[in-house]
């Protein structure tokens, strides 16, 4: 034991970096996410024409040449920070929808799966692992072929890949709690299965739950754009950051600002969305925390 009392200022220290570290994180994911929220939200406002003036009179201006145009114009003359903060709506949308339908099914299915077990358990499971096993690619164009493109496929299509990880997540998590005191003394006292689902299980899993969707909101981001920008994801007369930089691709030599504003608003949305999911594991987590 007298060993180790020279190690407690030491540990002090880096438990206070830690926590410095920690609001820092939550801080800028705080600004970055918040500012970029913002600005899609007050889009309407900010920008009524919805980005999609064409004047070809003033196409691919560099930028900060015309403040009518800051961040410059693309090859029919649109006002490309006009379409970078529009644009954000479409991938926020598919981010934030895709993460919440995934989460209801997967949710779902995971919490039945585990308490239950039996032959629900095995399909379910055995689905999800021929599921994990097909790349994402191959499970993308092959929907994209079948049901074609578009907004809303592109948010199912994220939904069906992804549901099974808060599925496993939820039914590793019931297996673990399941046969513990207060799920048998609900049990005993006649409580229903769907109380003891929702009630006394669903809340002791939510903290995992919210770190995954975080970082999915961010992950499906960058999914969206990557689809979009193939040309499987959404329509391309639609403003998207996918399509932005898909378009500006053949313009990088000559007019550079074109892909790369749409890519840094992606770039900073990601940043921001990374950063809150590590701060709320770290949070949630209480095995993560240090102990002093």
């Amino acid at each position: 034991m007298p060993d180790a009392a020279p190690s407690r200022p030491g540990q002090a220290k880096t438990a206070r970096r830690q926590s410095s570290f920690k609001a820092l994180e939550f801080i800028l994911g705080v600004i970055l996410v918040g500012g970029i929220g913002l600005a899609v939200l007050f889009s309407g406002f900010l920008f009524p024409g919805g980005g999609s003036a064409v004047d070809l009179a003033a196409r691919l201006t560099p930028p900060l040449v015309d403040m009518a145009h800051p961040l410059g114009t693309d090859p029919l003359g649109r006002d490309v920070l006009a379409r970078v903060i529009v644009g954000g709506e479409i991938s926020l949308t598919v981010g934030l929808v895709s993460v919440a339908g995934a989460v209801v099914i997967g949710v779902v299915m995971g919490l039945v799966s585990g308490y239950y077990r039996g032959f629900w358990d095995v399909v379910v499971m055995r689905f999800a692992d021929v599921q994990l096993a097909l790349p994402f690619i191959l499970l993308a164009i092959t929907f994209i072929a079948i049901v074609g493109g578009g907004l809303i496929n592109t948010i199912v299509l994220l939904i069906v890949s992804q549901w099974v990880q808060y599925a496993r997540l939820v039914r590793g998590s019931v297996l673990s709690l399941r046969d513990r005191e207060f799920i048998q003394s609900a049990r005993a006292i006649g409580v229903r299965d769907i109380k003891i689902l929702f009630q006394h299980l669903l809340p002791n899993l939510l903290g995992p739950v919210i770190v995954l969707m975080t970082l999915n909101v961010a992950n499906n981001i960058l999914l969206e754009a990557s689809l979009t920008f193939l040309g499987l994801g959404v329509d391309p007369t639609i403003p998207s950051w996918g399509g932005m930089l898909a378009e500006g691709r053949t313009y990088l030599q000559t007019a550079w600002w074109v892909s790369v504003f749409p890519g840094l608003a992606i770039l900073l949305t990601v940043l921001g969305l990374n950063l809150l999911g590590d701060w709320l594991r770290d949070t949630l987590d209480p095995t993560g925390r240090t102990r002093v």
